[in-house]
């Protein structure tokens, strides 16, 4: 058998090398709307302001030498004890250069943002499910509603102040034949614990400073 001549592989220096020329090309495009832009995790990640998003995004989708024209995803990350409470991240592509780039705005609570799904339609439904976790407000979106939860709900579940039970519940009521929306009510039985219980019978094992020992149960 002959063995296969595989393509030689980059090293990371080379790849490191050619992140950090593309994030000082990048910074160089965007110029005066950079907050900042590094390499971080093996990835370029360029932060700016929210209002600026649009105009960035068309800047790095017609840059010859960038070409990051495709929208991977959009999503948010909450961090509750920030004044700007939200981190609204864009997974950018190129596919000419084989490189991805995280865009990075933060956003305060009820700040709304402007939506770019004219720029890219992945950016439709991707808007409309942080808005409807987080609670996120995109201006221009044709279509904002809620997504992934149902009419009625209360709330954004990303959020990390979001109680795990939730506000509403769902179920199918019999007499009205139709699944109704109601308040949580969280019901829990009296439990009395006896703690010795379970030791029934072995009350010569507990030790002697313990409750309810015996000594003269030993001693017969």
């Amino acid at each position: 058998m002959t063995e296969t001549n595989m393509p030689d592989m980059p090293a990371a220096e080379d790849t490191e090398t050619a992140l950090i020329t593309m994030a000082d090309h990048i910074a160089d495009v965007v110029d005066t709307m950079t907050v900042s832009c590094a390499v971080v995790r093996g990835e370029i990640e360029l932060r700016v302001n929210p209002a600026d998003i649009p105009q960035v995004l068309t800047l790095l989708r017609g840059d010859r030498q960038a070409a990051f024209n495709q929208l991977i995803d959009l999503t948010a990350v909450d961090y509750p004890e920030r004044e700007a409470r939200f981190d609204v991240v864009y997974l950018m592509l190129s596919m000419n250069n084989n490189m991805r780039m995280r865009l990075v705005a933060p956003v305060a609570e009820g700040q709304a943002i402007p939506s770019v799904t004219n720029l890219f339609l992945s950016a439709n439904w991707a808007e409309r499910e942080v808005w409807d976790m987080f609670g996120i407000f995109f201006s221009g979106h044709p279509d904002l509603r809620r997504l992934l939860t149902d009419y009625g709900f209360e709330g954004h579940p990303l959020r990390k102040d979001f109680p795990l039970t939730g506000h509403v519940e769902v179920r199918y009521d019999d007499t009205q034949r139709r699944v109704v929306n109601e308040p949580v009510h969280l019901v829990q039985e009296f439990r009395d614990f006896d703690f010795l219980s379970p030791w029934e019978g072995m009350q010569t094992q507990i030790a002697p400073d313990a409750p309810g020992h015996d000594d003269s149960e030993q001693k017969g």
